[in-house]
């Protein structure tokens, strides 16, 4: 016997006693098919180790953290003996870089896991639109998924205010310009986020938000999301199958790898890696403290918000884009994101089969990379419209031509196939030995549930 099988049956054992004693299976989350052990499937979870480490190290920040635009008796990195005129907002976040232990480490990790999470949830976000796991019976695990994108978004827009820096100040009031101006909806908005009116309003709003509202409702979400993950299960391999089961049954769960301890461990190393990988590129890259709001040398500061929103920092640089068509197209986008299981009706999942959808998810990606890059690079500058025209419409004119391209060859290859196979599989779409293990083959498939 290996050391390994040794050890997995030990660990059987001991996990077995344990889950007797405490009724665990009772409400430990549900086993998983062993396909799914591949880091593509658990691009949620690493979110949640994301969420997570947030939670904690926030906490730990908010011990030091002052959310005050008044002005110190301490120093704040000025010469000993004259008084600052800094906000004590930005010279408490000083104090925690240069004066508690590891607190410039800790506040950086927390800054880079905000970019991060923000990141993981495009990845998690676009994978699942590619493989379209939105369809029937995920349509409201896909719309809670799409609230949860929105509201971290928010989570990083009223955390970039806190350490209350001059570039932070104005790209926060450039944001709160694009939102106020919104016809109806701006003038509600308005006393709701900016309190008095005072810049200590603002900040004092921009903090509950971030520590309390925001974290609440990605809480409630993150609890709604997996609560409809546990109800269906992880969605099997994409298929061209129609009538592709969309639900694994009771019977198929016991035989596949349990949540505790298994698939609990196999999380758990992804995440240490993750927070490794966090803590190494934080030591080696700190971020550093801009300077405060109202200091007379950050005059010449350019206004940029964090890389998420400069693709729509620099649509309203396009010639003719107000504030307002730049909120309501981001609205519209929202909507179809949201909606997009009653949109897409096709029954078949896989990529090659979903061209029109294909085209419009790698269009919007490849404009909101191309998008970010130029507000990073020429932030403020006014585009004129032929200007638009030559850089955005290559985007998705290529992206037309490849995904016909690529829908056409596949699609004479898979009838090709499909044909050679008719013969020994009557009406089979694909033979048991090309489906992964554990997935559902068109022989023992069933209406969608």
């Amino acid at each position: 016997m290996t050391f390994t099988n040794w050890y997995n049956r030990t660990l059987n054992k001991i996990w077995g006693f344990v889950e007797d004693r405490t009724a665990m299976k009772k409400w430990a989350l549900r086993p998983q098919p062993d396909f799914t052990f591949k880091p593509s499937y658990w691009t949620g979870a690493f979110v949640a180790v994301a969420f997570f480490y947030q939670v904690v190290s926030g906490m730990l920040l908010l011990l030091y953290y002052q959310p005050s635009t008044n002005t110190t008796l301490t120093a704040c990195g000025q010469p000993v003996g004259t008084q600052s005129v800094a906000p004590a907002a930005w010279c408490s976040t000083y104090y925690i870089i240069h004066s508690v232990p590891m607190g410039g480490l800790l506040l950086t990790t927390h800054l880079y896991g905000a970019y991060a999470m923000i990141f993981l949830m495009f990845v998690h976000f676009f994978r699942g639109y590619y493989l379209g796991v939105y369809k029937a019976p995920r349509e409201f695990s896909w719309m809670v998924g799409t609230l949860l994108l929105v509201t971290t978004m928010g989570m990083g827009f009223t955390g970039y205010l806190l350490p209350y820096t001059q570039i932070s100040y104005n790209a926060t009031n450039v944001g709160l310009v694009l939102a106020l101006r919104l016809p109806s909806v701006g003038p509600l908005l308005g006393p709701f986020i900016l309190a008095d009116g005072t810049s200590q309003g603002l900040l004092s709003r921009m903090f509950d938000a971030h520590v309390l509202l925001l974290p609440l409702a990605l809480g409630g979400l993150l609890y709604a999301h997996i609560a409809l993950f546990e109800s269906h299960g992880i969605a099997p391999p994409a298929s061209s199958d129609p009538l592709q089961r969309r639900r694994f049954t009771e019977a198929e769960d016991k035989k596949n790898v349990p949540f505790i301890p298994h698939i609990f461990w196999y999380t758990t190393k992804w995440g240490l890696l993750y927070v490794g990988v966090l803590f190494g590129i934080a030591a080696l890259w700190p971020w550093n403290l801009p300077t405060y709001v109202g200091n007379l040398a950050a005059a010449g500061v350019v206004t940029e918000p964090d890389w998420y929103f400069l693709w729509l920092f620099k649509f309203v640089d396009f010639y003719g884009v107000t504030p307002v068509l730049a909120i309501g197209i981001t609205n519209v986008l929202i909507v179809y994101v949201l909606f997009l299981p009653f949109l897409d009706r096709s029954k078949r999942t896989h990529p090659r089969d979903r061209p029109l959808f294909i085209w419009l998810a790698t269009s919007l990606l490849g404009f909101f990379i191309l998008m970010t890059v130029w507000g990073g690079e020429t932030p403020g500058v006014q585009i004129q419209p032929l200007t638009v025209a030559w850089t955005i419409g290559p985007v998705f004119a290529v992206n037309a031509l490849v995904t016909i391209l690529f829908h056409w060859r596949y699609r004479r290859s898979y009838l090709r196939r499909l044909a050679a196979r008719s013969g020994s599989f009557p009406g089979a779409y694909a033979t048991p030995s090309s489906v992964p293990s554990g997935a559902v083959t068109v022989t023992e498939a069933k209406p969608v549930e």
